[in-house]
């Protein structure tokens, strides 16, 4: 794993760890650039390498370094397994919809949706209410007070 890219394949290894798939941080938490090989056994070819080690132009260290297609071709397979392990799943789980269960499911799905907004708008009021009463109460209790004061003023 030289920074001029002579190695020609094999899987891309580093000191810390193998590394599968498209590479997104290096272990030293530097991120990945795209680079293209500029060597006699790799001309042109792409790679995806760790940002320290091109910055300080590292050669056979432990930082990132992934050839792009063999980066592309874990990606497609690990993408392949998930999509037979989600095919599995749905095989398994045998969900058969009918025309009612299918109807009934959506009509749960809007009337929970409706009761949310009901809910929300009777909250809002309930809240409006208690905002309004609280400024009638300060305003009795200033009236009140005024009132008393006057009073009290008077007879003495």
């Amino acid at each position: 794993m030289t920074n001029i890219s002579g190695a020609s394949s094999g899987s891309s290894t580093t000191r810390r760890g193998r590394v599968v798939g498209v590479p997104m941080v290096c272990w030293c938490g530097a991120e990945i650039v795209g680079k293209i090989s500029k060597s006699d056994p790799n001309p042109y070819r792409r790679y995806f390498r760790c940002a320290f080690a091109v910055s300080n132009k590292l050669m056979d260290d432990n930082h990132v370094f992934k050839w792009v297609d063999e980066a592309l071709l874990n990606e497609v397979d690990r993408l392949s397994s998930e999509a037979k392990r989600l095919e599995q799943m749905v095989r398994e789980s045998e969900i058969v919809f009918d025309g009612a269960e299918y109807e009934k499911m959506v009509f749960d799905k809007v009337l929970m949706k409706v009761e949310e907004e009901v809910f929300q708008k009777v909250e809002s009021v309930v809240s409006e209410s208690q905002r309004y009463m609280k400024k009638r109460m300060i305003v009795g209790i200033v009236v009140l007070y005024d009132r008393c004061w006057v009073r009290e003023f008077h007879m003495m």
